[in-house]
């Protein structure tokens, strides 16, 4: 169950680990758009745009809960890495129950503020009543969405990244399923897709409880690894609180982008939310690398190999860049048809949806390229014990260009949203020219004694 990954070929390391990490956010990433994708044949623009709506609060609360995770993460696999058994343990169980309490807090809270949050979005009145049904359903399934994120963390800080893959595909199966029964048959609507969302990703967690429970090998837990250990939470929130909040900030951004799109129209709202979705199928690369540099990293810092660490983040950097050319350029070409697999351009503002989401696609594209770069060195500073630097260049893209370059930009071109794309991307940019200078200011200053020094305490 557990693999040290700090030895052999870095390329191989890196490309054979990504793999089930990117196979696992593309079933993950299925998720919301089959929701979309049938919601968009079957029902209205007011239906699509409450699931949209609805998904990308729930998006922002997931990555913030993976983000969170991502302190276990790099604590497991620090303690792989220098081969410390009671530590590996210790930071299993503590990770279990913080995130237990978190998700009960969380959806007690949530419940109670689910028309609100729709109210916030300055969600279109049509489709407020599907956001809060889709909230409301979303909320409920909370415990077990943290669950299986954080059973995946565990895995991935030991070194299988294979397990969670399995586990959402069967999971992402029976979503698909469902969806088609609680929107084409039952026609439920935004409810529809809320419950097919929640009632697979039940199935993802019973799947992933089970397998544990039947593997041979484990890490060995006792009750006393449980109980909460002052140093192992701290290293955990040290580093988990900065990504938590850096992916929070990241996605109020965006929802702010989405509010700005509501203000303008219906169209304009369902056109922005389909291209985030289509969005979040491009970053699986970009995710994949973020989530391997940390994983990787994190081993080889315990084992006291920086170069080796530094080595896995110019990899990934090849590897995303590469995937950002790529997907930026056919999108150039392919933008509308792309966009027009999620809504009907026969129907009523179907054709507006498609030509907007065409000129939002076409700027918000080249994202791709930044943000595979800045998600690539925030991995690496998370596994250095550093994820602060990862919030600061976050919090900086987003006050200084994403959120007032998109407002600008809607307000200086009110008949395109290309512009608006563009500034999405503008701000990806910032956060790369940031992380550059930290990372040779790092190198510099002789930052991985540092580190280890981290890994020790």
């Amino acid at each position: 169950m557990q693999k040290n990954l700090t030895t052999g070929s870095v390329w191989k390391t890196v490309v054979f680990f990504s793999l089930p990490y990117l196979l696992s956010y593309f079933l993950q990433t299925l998720y919301g758009m089959a929701d979309l994708f049938i919601i968009g044949q079957f029902e209205g623009v007011a239906s699509t745009t409450a699931v949209s709506v609805g998904s990308q609060v729930m998006h922002m609360l997931t990555v913030m809960i993976v983000g969170l995770a991502m302190g276990s993460t790099v604590s497991i696999g620090q303690a792989v890495g220098a081969g410390d058994a009671p530590r590996t343990r210790r930071s299993i169980g503590n990770t279990a129950t913080l995130f237990l309490g978190l998700s009960l807090v969380l959806t007690v809270l949530l419940l109670l503020l689910a028309e609100p949050i729709a109210r916030l979005m300055s969600t279109p009145e049509a489709a407020v009543a599907g956001t809060v049904d889709y909230l409301t359903i979303c909320f409920l399934g909370i415990p077990f969405i943290t669950a299986y994120n954080i059973i995946s963390a565990v895995l991935r800080g030991l070194g299988d990244s294979k397990s969670p893959m399995y586990f959402i595909a069967a999971a992402c199966a029976v979503n698909i399923g469902l969806d088609y029964l609680f929107m084409v048959v039952l026609h439920l609507g935004p409810a529809g897709a809320a419950l097919g969302t929640t009632l697979s990703q039940t199935v993802s967690v019973l799947l992933a409880l089970a397998a544990m429970a039947a593997r041979k090998g484990g890490p060995g837990l006792c009750r006393a690894d449980f109980r909460p250990c002052r140093p192992v939470m701290k290293q955990i929130l040290r580093v988990g609180v900065p990504v938590a909040l850096q992916d929070g900030f990241i996605q109020i951004s965006f929802l702010l982008i989405t509010v700005i799109a509501n203000n303008r129209g219906l169209s304009d709202a369902a056109a922005v939310g389909i291209v985030e979705k289509i969005i979040s199928f491009l970053f699986l690369v970009p995710s994949s690398m973020l989530s391997t540099v940390s994983a990787l990293g994190a081993q080889s810092v315990g084992a006291g190999k920086p170069e080796r660490a530094r080595h896995i983040l110019r990899c990934a950097l090849l590897i995303a860049v590469a995937f950002g050319l790529c997907a930026a350029a056919v999108m150039q070409r392919f933008a509308e048809p792309v966009v027009g697999l999620f809504t009907d351009a026969a129907a009523p503002g179907g054709a507006d949806v498609v030509r907007l989401g065409g000129q939002y696609l076409r700027g918000y594209v080249w994202d791709c390229v930044f943000a595979g770069m800045h998600f690539s060195f925030s991995g690496y500073f998370c596994a250095c014990g550093r994820s602060s630097l990862s919030f600061l260049h976050n919090v900086a893209a987003i006050l200084l260009v994403r959120v007032p370059g998109a407002y600008l930009t809607s307000v200086l071109f009110p008949n395109t949203l290309l512009p608006m794309g563009l500034a999405t991307a503008a701000g990806s940019l910032l956060s790369v020219l940031i992380c550059i200078a930290a990372y040779q200011l790092m190198c510099r200053g002789g930052q991985q004694g540092g580190t280890k020094a981290l890994s020790e305490r």
